[in-house]
């Protein structure tokens, strides 16, 4: 039988302060690398407080990382040095690799809803492609395939596979899974993970019950061990709704200053001299 794969850290997200002053809540970053290898931070906005939010994140640099921006509620409004524009609507997705450098900002607006949530991962990228051009990759809400597992467990998929079905994402080069998960109460969901690849799972709503024996609820991120090749989730009393994210790791050293991620403390600084200089950008524009 299959070995099944089972938490061995599980974190509950932290209040934080970001941008020109956004509070959101913070499921792992700088301080669990490489935990979450190759993920490297996840931010959870949810407000419906405007001040929460509004100020949003103007004009600042990223290089080395992708950043996968999920929405549910609300809408965010991005722009960046190469003239792209657009919003970020509910339940669409933005993939930006931004490879070489990009600078950009992403601003919320109030939301028609009254509520702000949102989601944001940033992914590393190898050594190899790390100088790779900027790209964005946004997907509607209706490209995003939604697959019944079984009777009670539907799952979005963003990217990865489920049930034979593939999410709009591909060729990325971390191999990821990101899935939106709902469960109905004492329903399971199961899911092969491939061999060496993390896996977690952020839960949103309920409680996650998990093959130890443990519960987790709301604004709690569990990371599996890479041992097995799968992963079970239940919704004991409730019901459960869960971000399933995995990756294959490239077990890379990292060196992070702010919004910039790198292998070495060399190309680190020679990154920010770039900004300073105003040599950030090496796509053409």
């Amino acid at each position: 039988m299959p070995s099944q794969k089972i938490p061995v850290t599980a974190l509950k997200s932290v209040n934080t302060l970001e941008g020109a002053g956004v509070r959101l809540k913070r499921a792992f970053g700088y301080r669990q690398i490489p935990l979450f290898d190759p993920f490297l931070m996840l931010d959870d906005f949810h407000s419906s407080n405007p001040a929460d939010y509004m100020a949003g994140f103007p004009w600042h640099p990223h290089r080395g990382i992708e950043t996968i921006t999920y929405i549910l509620e609300g809408i965010v409004e991005h722009g960046d040095n190469m003239g792209n524009r657009g919003e970020i609507g509910a339940g669409e997705v933005q993939w930006m690799t931004a490879g070489s450098g990009i600078i950009h900002q992403e601003m919320p607006r109030k939301s028609p809803t009254g509520t702000m949530w949102g989601f944001q991962f940033w992914a590393n990228l190898p050594s190899g492609q790390k100088m790779m051009d900027p790209r964005y990759r946004g997907i509607a809400a209706g490209e995003i395939p939604e697959v019944s597992l079984s009777e009670g467990v539907k799952v979005k998929i963003i990217c990865g596979e489920a049930a034979g079905v593939k999410g709009p994402v591909k060729d990325i080069v971390i191999e990821p899974e990101l899935m939106d998960v709902t469960i109905s109460a004492g329903r399971e969901f199961n899911h092969s993970v491939k061999e060496g690849h993390m896996a977690a799972i952020y839960v949103l709503t309920g409680k996650a019950g998990l093959s130890d024996g443990s519960e987790h609820g709301k604004e709690t991120v569990a990371l599996f061990s890479r041992n097995g090749d799968s992963v079970k989730v239940a919704a004991p009393n409730e019901q459960t709704r869960f971000l399933f994210f995995s990756g294959k790791p490239l077990e890379e050293p990292i060196a992070w200053g702010g919004p910039i991620v790198m292998n070495t403390q060399e190309e680190l600084d020679l990154a920010f001299t770039e900004y300073q200089k105003g040599a950030f950008i090496k796509a053409k524009v």
